[in-house]
């Protein structure tokens, strides 16, 4: 064989030897991945994101995808003529638009099914109207009332527990009922962190479109790779964290704070952001860990 060959052969077995301890850590441990943003618009990151947690299931760990779809239900309100409206962040969700939202969602929930299927993996697909796993009341926005948009009051895990037991991937969408029985959109980021608290993940990964927290933001190179809930703390206390990186910075503490172990916010844009995240030593987006949580990263 080659020198050159040798030395690519041996890059390989190395990549293998670096995620070694990080597979005997997480073996058997349950994580939770919010999959939204452009990988699931872009068709070949939306495979990447597939064979990532599908590769993660076949090494040991317990994966639970939480996925979103906003914009494909903006699609589809636009197709049949209506106005997407957002209030604070927040979709304004009449009756139409929450069965479009519902019919878009179990769509996509469908076809991720089918992409983790097709790599040999069990999965089904559930909403949190399922088993009564996600219970709401109605949220609103600064005190308006924005429709058919569900706070989530509690989570009931035994359905994901009977998966994971049964070799399942489950894979949720963000669809829960309030005490009458009526029908509520739930914003995915918030399902996924209370989902990971009610199962007590390991870990929680959100894929988004940045590339993870920056203690500047116009300055790339203040990318942070690790920080504990009082240094996330501070950041949002000193003005740093703000738009849409506030809410899902806070939900972070709060899961770390409910039992989660690690947190990691990742550009769901780079391929196979969560292989890298998890198994290599550095990582590529921002971990958040409880204050007595050792540092996991080697610098």
């Amino acid at each position: 064989m080659a020198e050159q060959n040798m030395d690519k052969v041996l890059e390989k077995a190395q990549v293998l030897i670096e995620a070694l301890p990080y597979i005997q850590r997480f073996n058997r441990k349950i994580i939770v991945v919010k999959y939204g943003g452009s990988a699931m618009v872009d068709e070949e990151l939306k495979k990447q994101v597939i064979q990532d947690v599908t590769l993660l299931k076949l090494v040991g760990f317990k994966p639970i995808i939480v996925h979103g779809g906003g914009k494909e239900i903006s699609r589809w309100v636009n197709k049949v003529g209506m106005e997407p409206v957002f209030v604070n962040g927040l979709r304004k969700t009449d009756e139409a638009t929450m069965e479009i939202a519902e019919m878009v969602l179990n769509k996509v929930n469908k076809s991720l099914v089918k992409l983790v299927e097709e790599l040999g993996v069990r999965a089904v697909g559930i909403s949190g109207k399922d088993g009564g796993l996600l219970k709401v009341e109605k949220k609103l926005s600064n005190g308006e009332d924005i429709g058919f948009v569900g706070e989530i009051t509690e989570v009931n895990p035994k359905i994901l527990y009977d998966l994971l037991e049964k070799d399942f991937l489950p894979i949720v969408c963000p669809i829960g009922m309030d005490a009458e029985y009526n029908t509520y959109n739930i914003n995915a980021d918030d399902a996924a962190c209370a989902i990971a608290r009610a199962v007590q993940a390991e870990k929680l990964a959100f894929l988004t479109d940045i590339e993870g927290v920056y203690k500047d933001p116009d300055d790339k190179e203040t990318l942070i790779s690790e920080l504990t809930v009082s240094d996330a703390r501070e950041l949002i206390g000193d003005g740093y964290i703000g738009g849409g990186m506030l809410p899902k910075l806070n939900n972070c503490i709060d899961a770390i704070e409910n039992g989660v172990s690690r947190v990691h916010i990742l550009d769901g844009r780079i391929a196979h952001c969560l292989l890298l995240e998890i198994f290599t030593n550095k990582g590529i987006g921002t971990a958040i860990l409880g204050d007595q949580e050792d540092k996991f990263y080697n610098e």
